[in-house]
């Protein structure tokens, strides 16, 4: 079997437009997949350059093959079966700035370069007042993107025609105005002039994006069959479902430099993406974000399976329907409509989304999807939703590590959060754990969630229950 690459392969060659911070699963199921398309139904024509956003990553893998991978779209489209595997073949190369940050910054010298997307997950768009101008490279996403913005104003002169178009992608409501804001805190820490400071004003458009595909990514259960299938070894091999949706906040002045709208794409460009966000993160990743250790700690592998068992079935039932559908204010038909559409792709048949794959840092991602239906319930119920609280408890218990039978538990999230349950669950105090998770104002969320009424206890009550008799017992003490 042939190695995959641009000699092994036939590929096409585009210009080099886009700057994508990110090379995992869903930036090329999703975004790389839409340039793709768009690429072959309009005279777009852009390729992409990867950068990888933190020091350890797969941009070597991605060298490897020339950016060349494979993506198996499966699902069920206008009633019939779909089971696609096509090449993808826009990223142009990838850049490690922890090894190259000359090449990195050199990106910003290319005339033909106008856009950046990225998804460096919920943390990934936050200010580190640590970062330095002359960190090779800054450590925060958005001090990286400052670095680059910055030497293209001053290798073009400020030439407002050399401005960059700007879609952050990662799930989080206004990520546009969240990661311009970043971007302001660095030119005022770092001084760099009211120049600049104009022309990234007028010059630059940093717009809110809301994405929406379910990405299982490495099909590790089949990828060998894939590989036979289409003649390749191919360690980039990337599953999704046929759905996606892309809502852009942004003027249709970009949408014209944009045209993924015209390429017959669920693209979407939009006065606001306000209520598709709501909707979306509170219906869709909300539940993943719970039911994945409440799932796997009772011995799941899948979101499929999570939502066919007949007791984690319920609990999915209970959280979607029960505690986060009525905390959002839209049409009630809409909501009952898209969260039972949402139902039926958690149990694609063609999917296998492995619920680790959502459990990378999933205390940033209960902060952004269930916090909030959290502290609405409670305020229009006068009680804590117990679901959403398990599933609090069940993120707690899975950061704990350990084993689940033979399995070794992983968690994957930032190092300090990592410390951080490690400490507290060396205490092997359930209740001292609540309490220091809640407390982790600086680190997670913001406040000291021990404010909210009742919470402390009935997450110390959960993790003792998880603790003593296992999952499935905690979830059936709920229903």
């Amino acid at each position: 079997m042939e190695k995959l690459n641009r000699t092994t392969a036939k590929a096409k060659t585009y210009t080099e437009k886009v700057i994508q911070f990110g090379e995992g699963n869903f930036l090329r199921a999703f975004i790389d997949w839409i340039i793709w398309k768009t690429n072959q139904k309009t005279d777009f024509n852009a390729s992409v350059v990867v950068v990888q956003p933190i020091d350890k990553g797969r941009v070597d893998v991605l060298n490897e093959q020339d950016g060349l991978y494979h993506l198996n779209l499966q699902g069920i489209d206008e009633g019939k079966a779909v089971d696609s595997i096509e090449m993808i073949d826009v990223i142009s190369r990838g850049i490690n700035p922890y090894v190259d940050f000359q090449d990195y910054l050199r990106l910003a010298e290319q005339p033909e370069i106008r856009f950046v997307i990225s998804n460096t997950t919920e943390a990934g768009i936050e200010f580190n007042p640590d970062c330095k101008l002359d960190d090779a490279p800054a450590l925060s996403y958005p001090g990286k993107l400052t670095q680059l913005l910055y030497h293209r104003f001053r290798h073009f002169a400020g030439d407002k025609s050399k401005g960059l178009i700007i879609f952050p992608c990662e799930l989080i409501f206004e990520n546009g105005k969240h990661l311009k804001e970043c971007i302001r805190q660095y030119i005022d820490l770092w001084q760099l002039g009211a120049e600049f400071s104009e022309w990234f004003d007028t010059a630059c458009g940093v717009y809110s994006t809301l994405v929406d595909r379910i990405v299982p990514g490495y099909p590790r259960d089949n990828a060998a069959s894939i590989c036979e299938r289409i003649g390749y070894q191919d360690n980039l091999l990337d599953k999704a479902e046929i759905f996606h949706l892309w809502v852009i906040e942004a003027p249709r002045e970009v949408a014209s430099e944009f045209p993924a709208d015209k390429a017959g794409l669920h693209v979407l460009f939009v006065p606001s993406e306000a209520p598709y966000h709501e909707r979306k993160v509170t219906l869709l990743n909300g539940p993943h974000t719970v039911l994945s250790p409440v799932g796997y700690l009772s011995g799941l592998d899948t979101v499929k399976e999570c939502c066919e068992d007949e007791l984690i079935g319920r609990f999915v039932d209970k959280v979607m329907f029960e505690e986060l559908l009525p905390t959002l204010n839209l049409p009630q038909d809409d909501l009952l409509k898209f969260a039972h559409d949402v139902k039926d792709r958690f149990v694609n048949p063609y999917v296998k989304h492995f619920v680790t794959s959502i459990m990378l840092n999933s205390f940033p991602k209960f902060k952004t999807r269930d916090l909030p239906g959290l502290k609405t319930y409670l305020e229009r119920k006068g009680e804590l939703p117990k679901g959403l609280v398990l599933g609090l408890a069940g993120i707690c218990t899975y950061y704990k590590g350990g084993k689940r039978g033979n399995d070794e538990i992983v968690p994957n999230d930032d190092a300090a959060i990592m410390a951080l349950l490690k400490d507290l669950w060396a205490t092997s105090d359930t209740a001292a754990v609540a309490k220091g998770v809640l407390a982790a104002s600086d680190l997670i969320w913001g406040e000291d969630l021990n404010l909210i009424p009742g919470l402390t206890d009935m997450l110390a009550a959960d993790l003792a229950l998880i603790q003593a008799a296992g999952m499935r017992a905690a979830v059936a003490s709920i229903l």
